[in-house]
């Protein structure tokens, strides 16, 4: 098969294990700046192009899309479906993941598990926003934000209410959750491929840090899942339309709720965590699902 990665650094972990994988399984994978793509969009017949020159028709794409150039890089997945190329997350379902409020929503409707939530952007009633999601501690995010950026713990209610008159100053949307305290500062990251759970790892707060994103100092162990939260996992895959994603996971009191969905998880922790060889099963799924002009959408919507 031919491969494509799109992805902005080859030297980057999950690049380079991807594409390791796939020529040792004797394919042909390319790594691609999605942002240096340019698309000829004539009637009929779409193309892509970089460094000067249309690419070949691809076998299969792997979005490596960050979040802060979802719009460009959904757009050349698209470009992509258009041509009749397999990608193992489709367009639609990326621009649905990487929009907080609309995954939560989904998710929501399902009945899949997940902290009380309020959406505000200029509320008259600030306190009731909080008392909603049931009073301070909550969590105040923005919808921007990620790997723990913009994501802040808000402890009294007097802290809430000014943190969230703050966001309010910049015209910033906010997300206003409840506070998972027994799931004390860790969260379980379940890396879903093709409707399975294949690894899973436990990622701890720092000391004196509530966030356990790896990249703000968090450590990752093994771990092992109950039958409900790889259900959970799972069944939030599933909704948001995603293949292959990271879903994190908090234990409560009331069984595990879902914090977030990740389109274009990293490879590093759970790989070094778990010891499994994330990468091959990721090829493996591709081999056996790549087929022309097989995305659901066909590039719509």
């Amino acid at each position: 098969m031919r491969i494509a990665i799109l992805s902005r650094n080859s030297k980057l972990y999950s690049t380079r294990r991807l594409k390791e994988a796939g020529e040792e399984r004797g394919h042909t994978v390319d790594v691609i700046d999605t942002m240096h793509c340019y698309m000829d969009i004539t009637s009929s017949n779409p193309s892509v192009r970089y460094n000067g020159r249309k690419l070949p028709l691809y076998d299969a794409v792997i979005p490596r899309i960050g979040a802060s150039v979802s719009f460009y890089g959904t757009s050349v997945v698209r470009q992509f479906e258009m041509m009749g190329t397999y990608s193992i997350n489709e367009s639609v379902a990326i621009s649905r993941s990487r929009d907080k409020l609309r995954s939560l929503q989904l998710l929501s409707r399902k009945g899949i598990g997940m902290p009380r939530t309020g959406f505000a952007h200029h509320p008259d009633k600030v306190d009731d926003v909080i008392k909603n999601v049931g009073g301070a501690p909550v969590v105040i995010k923005l919808l921007e934000g990620t790997q723990g950026i913009g994501v802040v713990l808000a402890e009294t209610q007097k802290t809430a209410e000014a943190m969230i008159e703050a966001f309010m100053g910049l015209n910033a949307s906010i997300l206003v959750q409840e506070y998972i305290k027994e799931a004390g500062g860790a969260d379980i990251r379940c890396f879903v491929v093709g409707g399975k759970v294949i690894a899973a790892m436990k990622r701890q707060a720092a000391p004196g840090e509530f966030r356990s994103n790896l990249h703000r100092g968090g450590s990752a162990s093994l771990v092992r899942l109950s039958p409900a939260e790889r259900k959970t996992a799972v069944d939030a895959a599933k909704t948001m339309g995603l293949n292959c994603c990271g879903v994190d996971i908090l234990r409560s009191s009331r069984g595990p709720v879902v914090m977030e969905v990740n389109s274009s998880p990293g490879l590093e922790g759970i790989e070094n965590a778990t010891k499994k060889d994330v990468a091959s099963m990721i090829i493996d799924f591709i081999e056996k699902s790549a087929k022309p002009h097989s995305t659901k959408t066909k590039g719509k919507g």
